[in-house]
């Protein structure tokens, strides 16, 4: 991921000081759908996790989402904390998710792999909101540098 810090400041620091941490590490991608997003970032794996903090948004309102976009998932305004959405495909998305950078034509690969398995038959699952990848969705370690 490349981090544009111009942008979310706040949101790229508390990225980075969470990844030195170690909080990402070994944890899952708890949310795939298909088409638009991948969603991580919660160590519960449930969606409902989170640092323990929030922060407020960093948004101008000019805020787009092309794929590989990688931005800050909420649950509403001012609510950001830990969880964070890659892009598969261009989202037509309000301006309210701060954006924390894009990842590489080689990551998108990764994800794109990820999304292509579809969802896990284990958990429920619906088009609209999603549901748990069904493969290679676990992030070993975050690496900062």
């Amino acid at each position: 991921m490349t981090f544009d810090r111009s942008g979310a400041p706040c949101a790229v620091n508390s990225f980075v000081s969470l990844a030195k941490q170690t909080y990402f590490d070994n944890t899952d991608c708890h949310r795939l759908v298909i088409g638009f997003v991948l969603q991580c970032g919660d160590p519960t794996g449930t969606g409902m996790g989170g640092p323990g903090y929030s922060f407020a948004d960093e948004l101008t309102g000019n805020e787009t989402y092309p794929r590989g976009t990688v931005a800050m998932a909420n649950a509403g305004p001012n609510t950001n904390g830990s969880q964070f959405f890659i892009v598969l495909a261009d989202a037509q998305l309000p301006p309210s998710y701060d954006v924390l950078g894009t990842v590489s034509p080689e990551s998108m690969a990764v994800v794109d792999a990820i999304a292509a398995k579809g969802y896990d038959p284990n958990h429920p699952s619906d088009p609209q909101n999603g549901g748990w990848p069904a493969w290679g969705a676990h992030i070993n370690s975050v690496t900062v540098s």
